[in-house]
């Protein structure tokens, strides 16, 4: 199996912007960063195919989590006959995924150890998304902050930490600051860009009858899950910013030029979506709201840049 040929035409089929960050990186690092995230898209695919009953979505999660960490196909074949997402790139993925394993069995201790660690944080995630968002009449929030937080840091922050392991332990120059210091850094830069992502997808989120904004913060607003108080969306608004700062001092604490420009282009991209955001709120559309090519292409523009100074940090 070509594994480099299969991660290629599967990140390029479900992801616009990771896939751009991942072809620059080094070869030692494709691999493992490059199938992780495969993974992790084929359990968020599990856990969103909304053809499939909840109940039938988390026993196949958790029966994922266990082949993920023990090696067994088990089961695999249930999942691949009654999950069918409506991407293309993701039907691809399902359908690919003995290939995924075989290629997570192939890999070195260390690496495939942090595969399963992160996994495991992350269907945790999916799974308490499931049971905390049943389908309801009506639109169902989070109960409190430390809810979201929680959330955050189970699907995007724990992310933040094994790209920093992995990336430190195959580069030994990796960054001027100790692993300790960047493992919190990249911590909050990852929960900091599902927190955009949150924000981006407010009326999406709405319609599919779920509100990540804080019911405590929201009631005491006077708004409902339903029509949120702009207040509250500030407010987490202003979070994400403060969060995205700790990934401006994590990316210009880092050594090596392809690992610059890689981290650089989502947080680039974050920091326009809040912009983005600013000038047009999502509590006042039905329409999702995402940076258009154009940025996207100014953000590789930029980050070329960035291989050799700070300057492009400094928005």
């Amino acid at each position: 199996m070509n594994t480099a040929k299969l991660g290629g035409a599967l990140l390029k089929a479900v992801s616009r912007s990771f896939y751009l960050s991942i072809r620059i990186l080094p070869r030692d690092l494709k691999a493992p960063i490059g199938l992780a995230y495969l993974l992790a898209r084929a359990s968020d695919t599990i856990a969103d195919t909304a053809d499939a009953p909840e109940s039938v979505r988390m026993r196949h999660l958790a029966a994922f989590g266990e082949v993920i960490r023990t090696g067994t196909t088990a089961g695999l074949m249930d999942l691949q006959r009654e999950i069918h997402p409506p991407n293309p790139g993701e039907r691809a993925l399902i359908s690919r995924l003995d290939d995924c394993l075989a290629w997570l069995a192939a890999l070195g201790e260390f690496d495939r150890r942090e595969i399963v660690s992160v996994m495991e944080k992350i269907i945790r995630g999916q799974t308490l998304d499931l049971q905390r968002f049943p389908k309801s009449a009506g639109v169902i929030a989070l109960r409190t902050a430390a809810e979201l937080d929680e959330y955050t840091y189970l699907v995007a922050g724990c992310v933040g930490e094994f790209w920093t392991r992995v990336c430190v332990h195959h580069l030994p120059r990796y960054a001027h600051a100790p692993e300790s210091e960047l493992c919190d850094l990249a911590r909050n830069f990852g929960k900091g860009l599902q927190l955009v992502n949150i924000l981006r997808d407010v009326p999406a989120d709405r319609r599919a009858g779920r509100c990540y904004l804080p019911a405590e913060e929201l009631a005491a607003a006077d708004s409902t899950p339903g029509a949120p108080a702009r207040e509250v969306f500030q407010r987490w608004h202003q979070r994400a910013l403060d969060l995205l700062n700790d990934g401006r001092r994590y990316i210009a604490t880092l050594r090596p030029a392809r690992l610059r420009i890689a981290c650089f282009l989502p947080w680039w991209l974050g920091m326009e979506t809040l912009r983005l955001l600013q000038k047009r709120s999502p509590l006042e559309t039905d329409e999702k709201i995402k940076v258009p090519r154009s940025t996207v292409r100014a953000a590789l523009v930029r980050a070329p840049m960035i291989a050799i100074s700070n300057a492009p940090l400094r928005v």
